[in-house]
């Protein structure tokens, strides 16, 4: 609750930001709620249903993303955003694909990460991206664009990403918490750089997933790219404490290889949940088409879960008694 407090002040003492006003190069980065003046374009996007390529210009450079506007969007209804964020080497197409993301009932939005070693793409806080692009101002920037030109839902945005995008979106829970409402991670890349800021941001909700057999980001930990890479529980645990959630987590068992570890009680709200998979690689629970080396079980969807838990998160509480 203190969090969604946090951000209604903040609001407040800005005045709502009016997003798009300068180019996104002049805008600083908005950790803080903003009015979706696109609710007031009474014109319908061309292309609802498909998925397209768009660009913005953020810190001095283009920056690429995919868009699906689902066919269910009317222009002055406020909508919920989905950015979900690819691993290193993709490019949002491939994340697109084996997520089904684009099937909810919301803006999926798909940023392309900039090339880093290699020339392949990747997100800030990974020991290969490309040094000195600033990501999170690339985020914010976009939402800034978004919410100018479309009618966005400011309580309903929520980030989700798969390996070094799941790192960077755990970065993001950390760097803008009180502008994205609740994060979900998959395979996730947690090197040190995701998490700088951490420990003096807000609680912010949090669900995550991670095989037990990851041949790429090991379970347990390991040295990935030269660097740490921390125990699954041990990373999770440290979400649950900075939540100041329940000492230990609730255990469920989902059918024959699934764990779901639930910490409850957390202040605000902010809920940390982790789904063990006992055997799965480096892949999307319920993955569509192929989603990296290993098994993927379909015991779970995950990107059900993560809407499930989305919608429970929201920025702000609509008290209706």
């Amino acid at each position: 609750m203190m969090r969604r407090l946090l951000a209604v002040a903040a609001a407040a003492a800005i005045g709502l930001a009016l997003p798009g006003v300068a180019s996104a190069d002049d805008n600083p980065v908005h950790d803080y709620p903003i009015l979706s003046f696109g609710c007031l374009n009474p014109q319908t996007p061309d292309n609802l249903g498909t998925t397209v390529d768009e660009t913005i210009t953020s810190g001095g450079i283009q920056r690429d993303y995919l868009i699906h506007v689902p066919t269910s969007y009317r222009p002055f209804h406020p909508m919920p955003v989905v950015m979900a964020f690819h691993g290193r080497k993709g490019d949002g197409s491939d994340i697109a694909a084996f997520s089904g993301i684009d099937s909810l009932d919301a803006i999926a939005v798909y940023p392309v990460g900039a090339k880093g070693e290699a020339d392949q793409r990747a997100w800030e806080s990974a020991p290969y991206a490309a040094v000195g692009v600033d990501d999170v101002k690339f985020v914010s920037d976009l939402l800034d664009h978004l919410q100018g030109t479309l009618c966005v839902d400011p309580n309903r945005i929520f980030a989700t990403g798969k390996s070094n995008g799941a790192g960077f979106v755990a970065l993001l829970a950390c760097q803008l918490p009180l502008r994205i409402a609740a994060f979900g991670t998959i395979a996730g890349a947690y090197y040190p750089g995701t998490t700088t800021g951490c420990d003096t941001s807000p609680p912010a909700p949090i669900v995550d997933f991670h095989g037990t057999a990851d041949p790429t980001i090991a379970y347990d930990g390991d040295v990935s790219h030269g660097v740490p890479t921390p125990p699954l529980m041990v990373w999770a645990q440290g979400k649950a404490d900075h939540n100041h959630c329940t000492a230990t987590p609730e255990q469920t068992n989902i059918g024959t290889d699934v764990i779901e570890f639930a910490w409850t009680g957390c202040a605000q709200h902010e809920n940390v949940t982790h789904y063990r998979i006992l055997g799965a690689g480096h892949t999307w629970p319920g993955e569509l088409v192929d989603s990296g080396p290993g098994s993927a079980t379909q015991t779970i969807k995950a990107t059900q879960v993560i809407w499930n838990f989305f919608t429970a998160h929201p920025l702000l509480l609509h008290l209706t008694h």
